[in-house]
């Protein structure tokens, strides 16, 4: 199936993008692409949602950002040469049953509660996987950014590249899928970590050292699944980590920020409009490695937290009890 979609690809100009899932990201990806000369539909799953955006040209989710008039916006499911699936991992099943006919990116970072699932290890049917280290308002203003097109179909990823990418937005094949899922996935759990270390006061030296540590456990996952070591070293992994383990805007790190100060998850919540892809993700990823006989001490302390387990004190002197070993 795959080497049929690749001689396809080889002659397929991909002109129209739809972007499935009118969130933060999804409005971000429409702006991007519409910047690379495509022309654009929007998707909105609520009717009421997208009647209003696209009457004001503007996303509640995305303050600052306009779309263009060209934007299409609507709550029909588009056909386009490239579909790029743009909701929650919990939603990626529901949403793909219906998709139209054609090429397919997934820009969902988590893993299924459940079935354990990755991203491409939901939708069946060949696809790839849109990730790195990249905060959607930034995308939208059109500020520079790097980000990695990830699938075992080379001509795939270059179509996707091509069809997406700018100056401004450098988008870098990858043939290994599950090193670059893992590294989106994983971070995210990590940065509610990081968040975690900076509300309770334990300091940068901690938040280092727990995310140097966070990303050796990405990195023995990707390998125990089959994929490599350089790639959560790269764009998808340590980039990402770097960006959703500091940065304000992330919506990780501030939650676990807020979990560091003594704030119930209930009310973190309760606040928010957006979803926080390592909350489900956390006791789903240490599943996972579980299974595959890998252990994710900082992951796993995570989703003790935010499943009620023990507290956030408990967890950090869990961790700090641990047995030293060598790096």
């Amino acid at each position: 199936m795959i080497s049929m979609l690749a001689a396809t690809l080889h002659g397929l100009s991909m002109n129209s993008i739809a972007i499935i899932g009118a969130g933060a990201w999804g409005t971000a990806l429409a702006i991007q692409a519409h910047r690379a000369g495509r022309n654009v539909t929007l998707w909105a799953r609520d009717p009421d949602r997208a009647r209003d955006i696209a009457a004001t040209r503007r996303n509640p989710n995305l303050p600052g950002a306009i779309l263009p008039a060209e934007i299409i916006v609507t709550n029909k499911l588009p056909s386009a040469d490239l579909l790029l699936l743009a909701v929650p991992v919990q939603h990626v099943r529901a949403v793909a049953a219906s998709l139209p006919k054609g090429a397919v990116a997934i820009c969902a970072k988590g893993v299924e509660l459940g079935t354990l699932a990755l991203p491409l290890e939901i939708i069946l049917r060949p696809a790839a996987i849109l990730t790195g280290p990249n905060f959607a308002h930034e995308i939208a203003a059109g500020l520079p950014a790097a980000a990695v097109v990830a699938a075992d179909d080379p001509a795939l990823c270059e179509a996707i590249a091509a069809a997406l990418g700018t100056q401004a937005f450098r988008l870098y094949a990858s043939p290994d899928p599950i090193g670059a899922q893992i590294g989106g996935a994983a971070k995210n759990v990590i940065a509610i970590a990081s968040g975690i270390v900076i509300g309770a006061g334990l300091g940068e030296n901690a938040r280092a050292a727990l995310v140097s540590r966070g990303l050796a456990e990405m990195s023995r996952l990707a390998v125990a699944l089959g994929g490599r070591a350089e790639t959560v070293a790269g764009l998808s992994g340590l980039g990402d980590l770097m960006l959703t383990c500091a940065g304000p805007a992330s919506r990780n790190y501030s939650l676990g920020l807020s979990l560091g100060k003594g704030v119930s998850l209930a009310d973190i919540l309760a606040g928010r409009h957006a979803v926080t892809e390592g909350v489900a993700t956390a006791p789903a990823i240490v599943a996972r490695a579980a299974a595959a006989g890998v252990a994710m001490p900082i992951c796993a302390a995570v989703a003790g937290i935010v499943g009620g387990d023990f507290s956030v004190a408990a967890a950090i002197d869990a961790l700090l009890s641990r047995p030293r070993r060598t790096e």
